[in-house]
């Protein structure tokens, strides 16, 4: 004979202290069987139900990005859906059956009811809702960290890849270069007097402090100069003069420069002297081309240390403007094509904080703008002294949030990015961040066109470790 579902029930742990008049706060619900694969509800749905398992198991899963990570498996006497329903969000995650599963659920009425009438399993659900959001938020923000970590590095990885690539082909060519150099000297040690190496050395002096000055052409105007010198340069017997005529013309020399020149020197040697002035100059393009890309990968490790505070102690005087610049670098990827305006106030004074906290603040802000305002909006980062605080404010030009979405933005496990996008855990840290390390607090508006957060932090302060 079948048991009956409340007598089930009551023999789970949950509802065991039930007494007898208690017992009717049960029986509203219903049965429901799972196959094998059905899903009982899943993430970003709105939440109706409070399910219990009877029998079977189900496998919760909550997606981040693209991964979809298994957070726990239900057995029979544990139940699902609380969280939900009051927190007043949607689903949290995904419970999809292993085994076939049967499960007794309560409506929304029905599991107020419970609460109300049945102080023993009220205490235990909201005992055991306590311990999953727990640990969901501190999954949920070691998760963000990795992802961001991710982000970051893929970012760093892209931004350091065009400098080191660059070097790298800038140092296959200076080789070819060097040899080319020593190659022409050496013919031109057998062809001219020593009078005539000295104007050579002049010339080329000379025309490297041309291309240290010599303004960039558009595309039209060096294409006709190019032309000109190169035919000049034919004029002159030089062979493949073509392949000297780009170093010579972005270097600002032109024919009549260049006859000048070749007018110190044997016709016979105009071959090998202009060969290896061209040598020397784009020895000297190569040199500072190596120069500027290591320099850019300097200041890009610069930056890492500068976010990441390293080898620096975590309290300490602080300039916003050095975190909100390390960050910028940090998101470079994230904001090709987007328009960044700075607006800063140098002349605000240093604040003792946390400054890789605060870094973690103006990263999440940064991002949620950049999400806003993709392929090719305009981000706005000001800053600016008001009533003894010092404000950092971030504005984009994206759609804006909802309306509807407003009054819930700093809350846990709420996003607008929709599911798998965001833990909706980085406003409720951020705003963790702001005003319990730093007293401070964070601010919002927001219309279709235009959001921007301001976070306020006050200079004099209290400060505990």
């Amino acid at each position: 004979m079948k048991i009956p579902l409340v007598d089930e029930l009551r023999r789970l742990p949950l509802f065991a202290n039930l007494s007898g008049e208690q017992t009717r706060c049960i029986e509203e619900g219903r049965e429901l069987k799972l196959a094998l694969g059905e899903t009982l509800l899943r993430e970003g749905d709105t939440a109706e139900d409070f399910s219990v398992l009877l029998e079977g198991e189900l496998r919760i899963t909550r997606k981040y990005g693209n991964q979809e990570i298994v957070m726990a498996t239900h057995k029979p006497g544990m139940f699902l859906g609380e969280i939900s329903l009051l927190l007043d969000v949607p689903s949290l995650a995904t419970a999809r059956a292993v085994k076939a599963s049967r499960s007794v659920v309560f409506g929304k009425a029905s599991f107020w009811k419970i609460l109300s009438t049945c102080p023993s399993v009220a205490e235990e659900i909201l005992r055991t809702m306590a311990t999953r959001v727990r640990n969901m938020e501190t999954f949920s923000q070691q998760r963000e960290k990795l992802m961001s970590l991710g982000t970051m590095a893929a970012g760093l990885a892209h931004e350091l890849n065009n400098p080191a690539a660059a070097a790298a082909r800038a140092a296959v060519h200076l080789q070819t270069t060097t040899t080319d150099v020593q190659a022409f000297a050496c013919q031109l040690n057998q062809r001219l007097t020593p009078a005539q190496w000295g104007i050579l050395v002049d010339g080329s002096g000379e025309a490297l402090a041309r291309a240290a000055k010599a303004e960039r052409l558009d595309s039209m105007a060096q294409s006709d100069q190019e032309e000109a010198v190169s035919s000049w340069l034919e004029q002159q017997g030089v062979a493949e003069g073509w392949k000297l005529a780009t170093a010579f013309v972005s270097s600002g020399l032109d024919e009549k420069w260049l006859a000048a020149l070749a007018a110190a020197l044997p016709g016979e040697a105009l071959d090998d002297s202009l060969g290896w002035l061209e040598a020397r100059i784009s020895l000297k393009n190569l040199l500072n081309e190596i120069e500027q890309s290591t320099k850019r990968i300097s200041e890009l490790v610069k930056a890492v240390k500068s976010y990441s505070y390293m080898d620096q102690t975590p309290l300490q005087q602080v300039d916003v403007h050095e975190g909100l610049e390390s960050t910028l670098t940090m998101l470079g990827h994230k904001l090709k094509g987007v328009e960044v305006v700075r607006d800063y106030d140098r002349t605000l004074p240093r604040l003792m904080a946390y400054g890789s906290e605060l870094n973690q603040v103006w990263t999440n802000l940064l991002d949620n703008a950049a999400d806003a305002v993709k392929p090719d909006g305009k981000i706005c980062v000001r800053t600016f002294q008001d009533d003894g605080q010092v404000v950092v404010a971030i504005r984009d030009t994206g759609k804006g949030i909802p309306p509807e979405a407003q009054a819930h933005m700093f809350e846990p496990f709420f996003t607008t990015k929709g599911v798998g996008s965001g833990t909706g855990l980085g406003l409720m840290i951020s705003n963790r961040i702001v005003a319990e390390r730093h007293e401070g607090e964070i601010e919002f508006e927001s219309k279709p066109g235009l959001t921007e957060f301001r976070v306020r932090l006050p200079i004099k302060r209290e400060v505990t470790a």
